[in-house]
């Protein structure tokens, strides 16, 4: 068989599918999460995590995840503060073993495209890890504070802004 044929047929299985977060989509995210401790989140935080899902009023905080035909490989959303005319990037995370293959920029850049259509939306922000804040500065995000171990021992938390 044709191997540029496998290619192309290996490439569209993997492509993900963006669309919003449903309530059936509580497991799959939370074991993201789950993969992405300690490394990346703090055990603590899950239950943060999990009531955001749960509660959030998705007009006000948009929640997306990547979905290809393994499942959710990816999630995350935007906090909309309109009278301060800010957004945040809100659980950004991609499966573990996926990290590095472009979906965390595909899911960025869709925050980011989302926060720059909702009108009088001035800035992003978002609070990190010393381990992403290199792939969010990529964004042109600065550090605007750093708190050490702000997210728990050895996660220190990165306060970024992006200006629109």
């Amino acid at each position: 068989m044709d191997q540029s044929i496998i290619a192309r047929y290996k490439a569209h299985m993997r492509t993900p599918i963006l669309r919003p977060y449903d309530e059936k989509d509580l497991s799959s995210c939370l074991a993201i999460f789950d993969g992405n401790v300690p490394a990346f989140f703090a055990a603590d935080e899950r239950a943060e995590f999990q009531k955001h899902l749960e509660s959030a009023d998705r007009a006000a905080a948009p929640y997306i995840v990547l979905e290809d035909v393994t499942g959710i490989v990816a999630c995350g959303g935007l906090s909309i503060d309109a009278s301060r005319k800010t957004a945040a990037l809100s659980w950004g995370m991609v499966e573990r073993s996926l990290q590095g293959q472009g979906l965390g920029r595909l899911l960025t850049e869709t925050r980011l495209a989302l926060a720059r259509s909702i009108p009088g939306i001035m800035q992003v922000d978002l609070s990190t890890s010393q381990h992403t804040s290199g792939f969010y500065e990529a964004f042109g995000f600065t550090v605007i504070r750093a708190v050490p171990c702000g997210f728990g021992p050895g996660l220190d938390r990165l306060e970024m802004a992006l200006r629109l």
